[in-house]
């Protein structure tokens, strides 16, 4: 889409307070979030609720397009809005709708369902499948791992100087993590490690669990010899390397396919697909969300992951029992997805994936 920089000024007199603006503006908006074609004025004189020709329409369109919220992508008539235009609909104009009670029900249903074996990813995997067969776009899920409370812990052996960190947690999910061993460390030493561990480890998060260690420092030392209280603590200490203490699901990236109307079409759903692949940026978007409470909406360029691909996405943080912020679900499509729509769904999944985290039933 083109980016035109709109004067603010001529903004606000336009579509704040020129009614017919506003609904010229609005038809433009909704005949692209509908079609997502070009909206000439002809077709907009026949919709308007005022009467007006065909060449006043146009005069208007041109304000409209001097200020930067709309453009002609060919010579015709046509006009569409651009993403700026597109933030100040979203911002300013748009009327979100309410899910009705069957929405909310299959919404719940579908959530639970997940989670009937208490598993998050199970549930998280069912509000992004679920997001995306509602939407027709991509449904996607981010995480934090790093909050997960833990029941197990094993050290396994894979050669004299490694050895992997299995990390099972109550919900089910099993994380590796490989660790490196100080030369000549005993294999009793392994045993003694987890042993340690699991006396302790019940129910902790592993910052809980480093916090407890570093407090028992003199008991370890008592209990362990030298090489193997190190292992205790290397072993609490791994990480799971750059962004990865970060779990992304995404489901539905099919439902992108469909619809498309031209080449280009094509290659910003190939773009797209190459956005997702790159799992580190669509996770720091989704960051972005958790920002403050309630539905962000990023459109197209505004952020750098889909300024080639000109994408949207539309993401509510969730909270786990104490009220902290533990991830983020979310929409990805096109800029003309149907936001009005989208958001109200977000927001209500959002809510009834921290409720089933908060243990309601």
């Amino acid at each position: 889409m083109s980016a035109h920089t709109p004067r603010p000024e001529t903004m606000s007199s336009l579509v704040e307070t020129d009614q017919r603006s506003r609904e010229i503006f609005r038809q433009i908006v909704d005949g692209y979030l509908t079609t997502g074609e070009p909206v000439g004025s002809r077709n907009i004189a026949r919709l308007l609720p005022m009467s007006l020709s065909p060449a006043t329409v146009r005069n208007v369109m041109t304000d409209l397009e001097l200020a930067g919220l709309i453009y002609a992508p060919h010579t015709s008539a046509g006009r569409l809005p651009t993403e700026r235009g597109l933030r100040f609909f979203v911002d300013a104009m748009m009327e979100v709708g309410n899910l009705t009670s069957e929405e909310r029900k299959r919404i719940e249903a579908q959530i639970r369902a997940g989670a009937t074996h208490r598993n998050l990813d199970q549930t998280l995997t069912e509000a992004s499948t679920l997001l995306s067969g509602l939407s027709r776009g991509a449904g996607v899920v981010v995480t934090t791992k790093a909050d997960v409370r833990l029941k197990h812990i094993e050290f396994v052996r894979l050669d004299p100087l490694r050895a992997l960190v299995v990390l099972v947690s109550e919900d089910g999910t099993v994380e590796n993590r490989l660790l490196a061993l100080p030369p000549g460390l005993p294999a009793s030493a392994l045993m003694e490690a987890a042993n340690f561990l699991n006396a302790r480890i019940l129910g902790k998060t592993l910052a809980d669990l480093r916090g407890e260690i570093a407090g028992q420092r003199a008991l370890m030392e008592r209990e362990l010899d030298v090489l193997t209280a190190r292992l205790v603590e290397s072993g609490i200490a791994t990480q799971a390397g750059p962004g990865n203490d970060r779990h992304l699901i995404v489901r539905g990236q099919a439902n992108l396919l469909e619809d498309l109307k031209a080449q280009e079409d094509l290659e910003r759903i190939r773009l797209l697909f190459g956005d997702l692949e790159t799992q580190t940026d669509v996770i720091d978007l989704l960051t972005r969300a958790e920002q403050g409470d309630g539905v962000r909406i990023f459109i197209g360029s505004e952020n750098k992951l889909f300024s080639m691909s000109g994408s949207s996405m539309v993401a509510a943080p969730f909270r786990d029992a104490e009220q902290r912020i533990v991830g983020v679900v979310g929409i990805i499509g096109p800029t003309r997805l149907n936001y009005a729509r989208i958001v109200p769904m977000v927001d209500y999944t959002a809510k009834v994936v921290g409720r089933l985290l908060d243990g309601e039933r």
